[in-house]
């Protein structure tokens, strides 16, 4: 019964995507971060509706008649040159068979990504992104927060399987990383239950990720605390908040759990955390050897070579950082180009903020902005311990900076020019200002 709802319920948009497109890109969402049929044990759990959601919003798009354009800036232009690069890594991959699997699977969510800069195009959309991602993700955040409520924190919280966050420490990373965006809806939605609802939701989460049991969460959980009341105006009140809630979480967190965050100081007695400085160090000596295109996609399959540089490795692992990924995979240039992405969202969140601190029909794009770079900080800081370097999240939270910074542009220069055109009042007055004038006063007043 459940596959045939869910399948039904999905069939039944396929004919709206074609007619709206748009409808697609949340649709892709949905299935990506909620993985509905996952949750089936039928005909539906294996049947590719992603891929179809997916055809059927090219086609759609290519159907509909309005504008089409992929917004050329620095976010856009980094996002199609690593798609260009992790194709030519490809070309030359140690372990060709493994690597085309995984580029496969990378390139329909970069395509994906690119399709989603087009169609996102107004606020309002944009917000409709936001809220998917959020309620996709925060199913599981509210639910792992009722299991470990319910089981007293003694079992771990899990993702839906054969999914981008089926492990523990993968949807502990994207539990956090969403908590910001639910952050933002909670603090620009005029409804007070919804406001309500979006606080429960948060704490749950927020008792999801410590129930996972995820060591690179906590980390990461820390630093955006830090970074939080860092930005925050009443400091002293968040600290004191802070300490009681984490007195009360220690009192009251089962014995395991604290045993497993204490390895984070005996990390060198702990197999998990050596396996990872083996596998950086693998990356590493890959990238070293093979600096210019890396070893491609998946290049810790080839056994023989992860053994032959880390001969002390008790065997091959998985990579466990985005860093070391991307370094290993596709050498030094791939690197620097997923590096200057990161560093140029920072920059378009802070250039955001100065543009719309004293702005009242912008504060929703402030808030965004702070939301966006916390969720970046958990996944700088998260990411440095799993393989999420070309998960959708990171590209959607790329998306919505971009088309926020847009959106703000765009108000701003209608500004000036409402300033600049104004008419000369009848009875005498004050000139319009002079384009140059109007701008550097409207800056000014807005630093």
């Amino acid at each position: 019964m459940r596959d045939l709802f869910i399948t039904l319920n999905i069939l039944a948009t396929f004919p709206v995507i074609l007619m709206r497109p748009y409808v697609g890109i949340t649709m892709w969402c949905w299935l990506s971060y909620m993985n509905p049929h996952r949750l089936t044990w039928g005909f539906a759990y294996s049947l590719p509706f992603a891929l179809a959601v997916a055809l059927l919003t090219i086609v759609g798009t290519v159907l509909s008649r309005e504008p089409k354009r992929l917004p050329m800036n620095a976010i856009s232009v980094l996002v199609i040159m690593i798609t260009i690069w992790v194709s030519i890594t490809t070309v030359f991959a140690i372990v060709p068979d493994q690597a085309y699997l995984k580029w496969d699977r990378t390139i329909k969510i970069l395509a994906m990504t690119f399709m989603t800069m087009v169609l996102v195009t107004n606020r309002e959309r944009l917000q409709a992104l936001i809220w998917i991602i959020v309620l996709s993700l925060g199913y599981y955040g509210v639910k792992g927060g009722l299991f470990a409520i319910v089981t007293a924190g003694n079992y771990r919280v899990w993702g839906p399987p054969l999914s981008f966050i089926a492990d523990n420490n993968q949807l502990a990373f994207s539990l956090l990383v969403v908590l910001p965006l639910m952050r933002y809806l909670q603090v620009t939605t005029e409804h007070i239950w919804v406001r309500r609802a979006l606080g429960a939701s948060m704490l749950l989460t927020g008792l999801a990720v410590f129930a996972s049991y995820s060591r690179g969460a906590l980390l990461a959980a820390t630093v955006m605390a830090l970074m939080l009341l860092l930005r925050a105006k009443r400091k002293f009140v968040i600290t004191i908040g802070l300490v009681f809630v984490l007195a009360i979480g220690a009192a009251f967190a089962p014995q395991q759990w604290l045993d497993r965050m204490g390895t984070i100081e005996t990390y060198e007695d702990d197999g998990s955390a050596s396996g990872r400085f083996d596998a950086w160090k693998f990356g590493y000596e890959v990238a070293k050897a093979n600096p210019i295109f890396g070893g491609g996609f998946l290049v810790q399959f080839d056994h023989v070579l992860f053994m032959e540089y880390v001969p002390e490795a008790f065997k091959p692992r998985a990579f466990h950082s985005v860093y070391f990924e991307v370094l290993g995979e596709h050498g030094f240039i791939g690197f620097t180009l997923f590096g200057i992405l990161g560093l140029v969202a920072a920059y378009n969140c802070r250039w955001i903020r100065a543009r719309t601190k004293y702005r009242t029909e912008l504060r929703w794009a402030h808030e965004l902005s702070t939301m966006i770079f916390l969720s970046l900080v958990g996944y700088a800081v998260g990411g440095a311990f799993l393989n999420m370097a070309f998960y959708d999240l990171l590209y959607h939270l790329l998306t919505i900076i971009m088309v926020a910074k847009i959106i703000v542009q765009k108000n701003l220069t209608e500004t000036i020019k409402a300033k600049t055109q104004a008419p000369i009042p009848p009875n005498g007055g004050p000139a319009p200002l002079p384009a140059y004038q109007a701008r550097n006063d409207f800056l000014a007043s807005n630093r």
